[in-house]
């Protein structure tokens, strides 16, 4: 095993951003929707909107250093070892099987893994983005008055938000599950805090 570095500072920096942003719009948003009570519905309304103003910061950001720095490759899909990644997930984990694909400062994701997050990244994060901001931007001013996109259903906007937000917060709770299954149990979390992490030499 050789200390490695991993996760860059930008890298860890958009990572914890993310998180928090992605929480705190699942907080707020989920009290808009009355399932909660926490801010008020106007301040969480308001907190909302500013909070997802952010994210789409962070995302412009993220893109441009995934692009410049070569990262975006890290979620090109492949079938090399997938449906022994999956089999691993749904049993050899459990019986303490050795993991089939091997971590590399270059290759952080698994098949499984790439596939995910790449769906999150192409299909369900431009989902959230889209609707949100149709939702929000939907009426705009002008000098003569106030107009209106040519939405035909709001309805169905505000559904796809909401389907876009259980989404995330499934990956979210598995995603917390998931690193618990590193080297030890905070293994994988500490390597998100220092970028360092403990990997096989790739010499062997």
């Amino acid at each position: 095993m050789k200390k490695q570095l991993v996760y860059k500072r930008f890298n860890r920096f958009w990572h914890w951003t993310q998180s928090a942003l992605i929480f705190f719009l699942g907080l707020t948003g989920f009290e808009i929707h009355g399932s909660l009570t926490f801010f008020g519905f106007e301040n969480a309304v308001h907190y909302h909107n500013n909070a997802a103003i952010g994210f789409i910061v962070l995302i412009v950001f993220a893109i441009f250093w995934h692009f410049t720095t070569g990262e975006w490759k890290q979620y090109l899909p492949t079938a090399a070892n997938l449906r022994e990644q999956i089999a691993y997930y749904l049993d050899g984990i459990f019986r303490n099987a050795p993991h089939p694909t091997q971590k590399t400062a270059l290759s952080k994701l698994n098949p499984l893994q790439r596939l995910v997050y790449l769906g999150l990244k192409i299909l369900v994060i431009p989902v959230m983005v889209m609707s949100g901001l149709l939702y929000m931007y939907y009426r705009y001013p002008q000098s003569y008055g106030i107009e209106s996109i040519r939405i035909f259903d709001l309805g169905t906007v505000a559904v796809l938000h909401t389907i876009g937000a259980f989404a995330l917060v499934s990956f979210v709770i598995v995603h917390l599950y998931l690193i618990t299954t590193g080297h030890t149990i905070t293994s994988n979390l500490k390597a998100m805090v220092t970028g360092y992490e403990e990997l096989e030499d790739e010499k062997h």
